[in-house]
């Protein structure tokens, strides 16, 4: 909700900008001509730093931001998240994802309270607070890994990591209801929902969530032992050396990287601009623009949890390897929405064409939940939530540049053609990157998921021999532990 709740405000924030003719002050498009009786402003007014006016029909302050600056607003959040992604998988690591995403989350939402006063005083200002909350979010998503490593066994993954489509239900929820509230009460109440929904959030994660099974007071033997046991052989008991050099130089990892990189691409630029090309090519105001940029995500909710049931069930009944089990899922995630944003960009002035071209896209993404997501922690149980860091302070550059792009093509020049161009760029990113994965990636546990010092002094020389994890390779078998006798010895085993 706080990163894309402007971009459905920001409809009502600015002024529509309009061309005066003799005639009539009218915004022309290919598939629309929008007139003030129908609702749509005429004019815009500057005034003082803010180039504030105000719109009679509704008592709002609008504000003549052009599209330059409008890309930087709905692009500050990004800037500095990067920054953020690597330390909030190591904190996570070292203090517990209850605490490091509990607070990041709830900070951002207090933000956003401030927003409203920050834009009427100056742009600037507004930008600040988003890229304060964007440097403070970035500490989130890589801190969930450490807790899908610590609670789910290896295979029901693809169903649990589909809880972080919980960002997809941030964004279904927002459009709509935010697009309703700010029709009854102004924009200005999107950032102050955003901020009480922020509070109520925290204070039921901090009563309910705790980092392991041993940790809950309220959780039963049988499920604990069930967990524990079905990760005692990936997931170390006590912290562990990061193993960076293994990380950084693993192709298993950047594939995933790779991969993550192309979804996002695709989700940034539909989810953020999907609110302004309604409004300029549909025509839409912002109550049908939240509901119609909703939508998608509903579909991306549902796909995400029939991919995890599918790809759960092709692992859990041998059918498939697991590399080709998060092969088919990112398949379907980055050249699946590939697919159908070629067709966004080829809907025209076909209303219908571009909203369900619109949800398939969003829809597809929702299998990266089984897809690359859930490969981090295939890899490696252990730190999971680096790489997911490490992955996230790549990734999330799509999310700096594509409002730049997108605001350099459409300039002053709201067309359907340029609008094309976008969606075209934003489907050879994202079906580049899916084919790569199909033909390279791999999912299996890494040698450096548990290593022993001497295991990573062979793997450093370059044995051959695949290492076992240290937690098994230091101890005798359980087969020859059950068979000794009280007084008998463990030669070369403290």
């Amino acid at each position: 909700m706080v990163r894309i709740n402007i971009n459905i405000a920001i409809v009502s924030m600015v002024q529509l900008w309009v061309r005066p003719t003799s005639e009539v002050d009218a915004h022309v498009s290919e598939c629309f001509e929008a007139r003030e009786e129908h609702g749509w402003p005429t004019g815009v007014a500057s005034g003082g730093n803010t180039s504030t006016s105000i719109a009679a029909q509704e008592g709002d302050v609008k504000f003549s931001w052009d599209e330059h600056q409008q890309s930087l607003v709905l692009g500050a959040f990004f800037w500095a998240h990067w920054v953020t992604q690597l330390p909030g998988g190591i904190l996570a690591q070292r203090f517990g994802t209850k605490i490091i995403f509990g607070l990041s989350n709830w900070l951002q939402c207090l933000l956003s309270f401030l927003i409203p006063l920050a834009a009427q005083v100056d742009f600037r200002i507004l930008i600040f607070i988003r890229f304060l909350q964007g440097f403070i979010a970035g500490f989130a998503w890589p801190s969930m890994h450490n807790l899908t490593a610590a609670w789910v066994p290896p295979n029901e993954r693809s169903k649990f990591v589909t809880s972080y489509m919980g960002s997809s239900i941030g964004v279904m929820v927002t459009f709509p209801l935010f697009g309703w509230l700010q029709g009854l009460f102004g924009w200005p109440s999107v950032f102050h929902v955003t901020g009480v929904i922020g509070t109520v959030w925290f204070c039921a994660w901090w009563l309910l969530v705790f980092d392991t099974p041993a940790e809950h007071p309220r959780i039963s033997t049988d499920e604990r032992e069930h967990i524990e046991d079905s990760l005692k052989h990936s997931k170390a008991s006590k912290k562990l050396p990061t193993p960076w050099k293994y990380i950084l130089l693993s192709g298993p990892v950047w594939m995933n990287i790779i991969a993550q990189w192309g979804d996002t691409w695709e989700m940034f630029t539909l989810t953020t601009q999907a609110p302004t090309y309604f409004k300029y090519i549909h025509g839409w105001d912002s109550a049908m623009t939240g509901l119609l940029s909703g939508l998608p995500h509903l579909c991306r909710i549902i796909i995400a949890y029939f991919m995890g049931v599918i790809c759960d069930w092709l692992l859990q009944s041998d059918l498939l390897q697991r590399t080709n089990v998060r092969k088919i899922a990112t398949a379907v995630c980055c050249i699946g929405q590939g697919v159908f944003t070629i067709g966004l960009a080829f809907s025209g002035c076909n209303k219908l064409v571009s909203v369900a071209c619109l949800m398939l896209a969003t829809g597809m993404s929702g299998a990266i939940s089984s897809g690359p997501l859930a490969s981090h922690i295939d890899l490696s149980p252990n730190f999971a939530s680096i790489m997911l860091g490490v992955g996230n302070m790549i990734t999330v550059v799509p999310g700096i540049i594509s409002p730049v792009i997108v605001g350099i093509l459409t300039y002053q020049n709201q067309t359907v053609g340029q609008w094309q161009i976008v969606f075209l760029i934003t489907a050879a990113m994202s079906t580049s990157v899916g084919i790569c994965y199909v033909l390279c990636a791999s999912s299996e546990l890494q040698e450096w998921n548990d290593l022993s010092p001497m295991q990573g002094l062979k793997l450093l020389s370059g044995s051959g021999k695949a290492a076992e994890p240290a937690s098994q390779a230091l101890l005798p078998s359980t087969e020859k532990i059950t068979q000794m006798e009280d007084g008998d010895k463990c030669d070369g085993v403290a």
